[in-house]
């Protein structure tokens, strides 16, 4: 079961590196977000998969070279149900045009999930103008 919540943790990472129809797969019909980061009040009004989604382009979009991995030991806990907790830390690097890397970044996200799909989040970081943990 400890797989079940580390692969839903990569599968969330896939969404956000542009694999937006896993938004469909791995949240819950209404949700609720729950970002600290700076300029993050966007993500306080979306609840659906369709809406995160189409949030989650826009910001891709205004943030083009982005890239994010797993990064540090995931924390799980969780039932046979597959209902429980993830935590776990995460880089995101920002790659220019001609392949250098601009920046990196790091963040902690805890994912909380009913029956295989996500209900809630919590996510932490210093936003774009954050630094990464391994600096």
């Amino acid at each position: 079961m400890r797989d079940y919540a580390i692969d839903l943790f990569e599968r969330w990472t896939a969404m956000w590196n542009g694999d937006l129809t896993l938004a469909e797969e791995i949240m819950a019909a209404e949700f609720t977000l729950r970002y600290a980061q700076p300029g993050a009040e966007i993500y306080d009004d979306i609840h659906t998969p369709a809406a995160f989604a189409a949030q989650i382009d826009k910001f891709r979009g205004e943030v083009p070279g982005l890239e994010y991995r797993s990064q540090g030991e995931p924390v799980v806990e969780m039932t046979d149900a597959r209902t429980g907790f993830i935590a776990r830390p995460y880089g995101a690097r920002i790659v220019g045009a001609d392949g250098t890397v601009a920046r990196d970044l790091s963040g902690t996200d805890i994912l909380k999930f009913e029956n295989g799909q996500i209900i809630e989040v919590w996510s932490v970081s210093g936003g774009l103008v954050g630094r990464s943990f391994y600096a």
